[in-house]
């Protein structure tokens, strides 16, 4: 059944069940039940898509019809991958938690979040598509909060502040949209047929970009990313690195490039700036990390840097690219923060200098980590070489030097994971290291998963690259080019 209100409703009425469960086992039991369901409705949209250019599965109602708002929602081959990546990934991130005694509100707030999550990538109204950001924030701010580390506070406090000052400017920004539309709507193709002058565009592209540019991180408005990351509970971060920056990555391409490309073709190219900036920035920061769940943090910021890089190139291959990468990075970025923390609980420290020799007791965890390594820096025959590939292919479009600085996130990303695995992995063994247990049970499960999906896309990525080509060529040409050097 290709319902996208009933898509969309089934975690919230998970959430709201699971909020009144106090028994952990009943209430990660029920938790994972209703987002497989989801993962299960989810399929009919596969199926039934049509390769092409067009919006699909469009459901709309009057929501406040005296303001003009509508619940206006569909599908489109821009959309379905990150649709397919949140119902994918939860089902995994919950599996993920089994090991811990969380009750009814932990994951009552993981479904919440992923209500929010599909709703930004459906909405087709700037209205609907606001609530779905804040929706999607509030559920992992208290996931943090409550079962972060030491100091979540504090740094939930600064993630909070970042995040609310950018979708304030973001609803001004469309609040003003709304009031320049003749059909007194906040339709997203109302938005599109609006013809701004040069210097409203300007304003308009900074309200939208800081609001993606926080979300996403960008250099440099990425402070509060690492310190989030890792004191943020696992599933937490896995939630905010695999799914939740792919919003600002998709707000981008959806919302400010068409709505404001005069403002793009101004500042574009510094926006480009600062994504390669990031990318060596934060390849560079990686190589002084003792922390591994800081490192991926951020490793996370590099490969994020070169995906915004290749929307702001603004060409075929360089949203392509942007497209499969952020589902190729959201699958392997929640293997690694899942393989160190399984390392973290059993040593009791996330401190590289204190892991080595895992190899020998856990050969199984050796192997699946390798694997989830080399997709993370882009092995050929693994999910990152495609998407890496696409998107230097796109940022050397736009420039030779932009590609060339670009593309250190390849070989700085593949020495400082590489040396991570080799400190975790290898080495001399210790008194925890040498008796330390292989996976099982559901560890077991969510890797295999992953493993699958790494080495799947790897060989034949050729059905998600279908998904997307026709309808990126579509708004790539629609929107023009935007400036090339």
């Amino acid at each position: 059944m290709d319902n996208l209100f009933i898509l969309l409703l089934l975690p919230v009425f998970g959430a709201l069940v699971l909020a009144f469960v106090q028994q952990a086992k009943a209430a990660r039991q029920f938790a994972l039940l209703v987002s497989l369901v989801s993962l299960a409705f989810t399929i009919p949209f596969l199926v039934n898509f049509v390769p092409d250019a067009s919006m699909q599965f469009e459901q709309r109602f009057a929501w406040i019809p005296s303001l003009g708002i509508h619940f206006h929602v569909g599908i489109d081959g821009i959309s379905l991958p990150l649709v397919l990546l949140t119902n994918g990934l939860v089902p995994l991130i919950i599996l993920a938690a089994f090991s811990y005694d969380y009750k009814g509100g932990f994951y009552a707030l993981v479904l919440f979040m992923q209500a929010g999550l599909l709703l930004v990538f459906t909405a087709l109204d700037a209205f609907a598509f606001y609530v779905g950001w804040e929706v999607a924030l509030i559920p992992i701010y208290f996931i943090c909060a409550l079962w972060g580390g030491e100091n979540r506070i504090r740094v939930n406090l600064k993630f909070f502040i970042y995040t609310f000052l950018g979708s304030l400017l973001m609803l001004a920004a469309i609040i003003y949209l709304h009031l320049q539309v003749p059909t007194d709507d906040y339709a997203l193709s109302s938005f599109y047929q609006l013809a701004l002058d040069s210097s409203t565009q300007r304003w308009i592209f900074w309200a939208f970009f800081l609001a993606f540019a926080i979300k996403m991180p960008i250099f440099p408005f990425h402070t509060w990313q690492p310190d989030t990351y890792t004191e943020a509970p696992t599933a937490g971060t896995m939630l905010l690195a695999g799914i939740m920056l792919k919003m600002g990555v998709y707000g981008v391409i959806r919302w400010l490039i068409p709505v404001a490309p005069l403002g793009v073709a101004a500042y574009g190219q510094l926006a480009l700036v600062l994504c390669i900036i990031g990318v060596v920035y934060a390849s560079i920061i990686a190589f002084k990390q003792r922390d591994a769940k800081r490192l991926v943090a951020y490793s996370s910021i590099a490969h994020v840097g070169l995906i915004g890089a290749g929307v702001f190139a603004w060409n075929v291959q360089g949203v392509q690219g942007a497209i499969i990468q952020m589902v190729n990075h959201g699958i392997s970025v929640v293997g690694l923060f899942f393989v160190l923390d399984i390392v973290a609980r059993r040593l009791g420290t996330r401190d590289l200098a204190a892991m080595g020799g895992i190899a020998k007791p856990a050969p199984i965890l050796a192997i699946v980590f390798l694997v989830i390594v080399m997709g993370a820096v882009g092995l050929p025959l693994t999910n990152g070489f495609v998407g890496e590939f696409l998107l230097l292919l796109g940022v050397y479009e736009y420039g030779v030097w932009y590609a060339v600085f670009g593309g250190l996130t390849l070989i700085l990303g593949a020495v400082y994971m590489l040396s991570m695995y080799q400190k975790v992995m290898f080495g001399d063994v210790n008194e925890q290291t040498a008796a330390f247990p292989d996976i099982r049970g559901s560890e077991w499960l969510v890797l295999a998963v992953i493993v699958l999906l790494i080495i799947g896309i790897g060989v034949y990525p050729g059905p998600l690259l279908n998904i997307s080509e026709a309808a990126v060529a579509e708004l790539v040409d629609k929107v023009g080019l935007i400036g090339k050097n």
